[in-house]
């Protein structure tokens, strides 16, 4: 089995299948080679945005709202169709289907945009430094290095808040975007549980059970992910049966270059 960082760049070296009418472009794309039953959605994410990318190369991705309808296996490759909906001079719109042998398995939606110039300003919450390696903690499925003082895996309680720093190894940031969407997709469900006594991150099929059912993301300016970033999210509402959470994706020097949000099923065995 290969490393999961070099598996994973695999996956992201999509290439068209077919092209059709009527700006209809077909994609087919290898699954991470996990220990596990069902495909990973920060995968799908991923792709999603490289087959973007592709559709409309002289663009770049500032959204994609993706939903996810039903597992996928990964047992078997992702069939991707990418219509071209828009393109002009400046925007751009891309509806992008995957489906498996069994139907559509999620959908997403990608505006796309030139860079222009213009005013600035930016609030945030300033940027602490980068955590020393004495924080490094291993995020399951993140491949690259990874800062926190907060584990996701506790069952102690604590605010609905996770920040974390990453650091890709020496990459070409064209794949920033794929990259960053595919870590934003694995740590809103456990942001959401701390508030809740005995739940860690890895309770889901026996604490709980939980799928994400829609994911955006959203670029402001191009960046890369082999210098540090800083994931800073929570989850403001944990409601009838569904956790939702938000987080921003800044630079070392403070720098906003990208922010997302999640919906996700997530029910208690005791509640149901």
């Amino acid at each position: 089995m290969p490393d999961l960082w070099t598996d994973l760049l695999g996956c992201l070296d999509i290439a068209k299948s077919t092209t059709g009418g009527g700006g209809t472009t077909d994609f087919e794309g290898r699954n991470q080679q996990l220990e596990y039953h069902r495909v990973f959605g920060g995968q799908l994410l991923g792709q999603f945005l490289r087959i973007a990318s592709l559709t409309c190369p002289d663009k770049f991705v500032k959204s994609q709202h993706a939903v996810f309808t039903r597992e996928g296996r990964a047992d078997e490759p992702v069939r991707y169709q990418a219509v071209r909906a828009h393109e002009g001079r400046s925007f751009a719109a891309v509806t992008i289907t995957a489906t498996q042998s069994r139907g559509v398995i999620a959908t997403a939606s990608t505006s796309m945009h030139t860079v222009e110039g213009g005013p600035e300003h930016q609030v945030t919450e300033d940027v602490g430094p980068v955590l020393g390696p004495e924080h490094e903690v291993a995020l399951d499925l993140i491949p690259w290095e990874t800062r926190a003082t907060v584990d996701l895996n506790a069952t102690t309680t604590g605010p609905p808040k996770f920040e974390f720093w990453m650091r890709t190894p020496a990459v070409d940031p064209d794949l920033a975007p794929a990259l960053t969407a595919y870590a934003t997709d694995l740590t809103l469900i456990g942001t959401a549980l701390r508030p809740i006594d005995g739940a860690g991150q890895r309770g889901n099929g026996t604490t709980f059970t939980s799928a994400v059912t829609s994911h955006t993301v959203w670029f402001h300016r191009p960046f890369r992910t082999d210098g540090w970033l800083l994931l800073r999210q929570h989850s403001p509402l944990l409601a009838q049966g569904r956790c939702f959470g938000r987080g921003d994706v800044l630079t070392d020097g403070g720098v906003l270059v990208a922010s997302y949000g999640q919906e996700a099923l997530l029910r208690f065995a005791d509640a149901e």
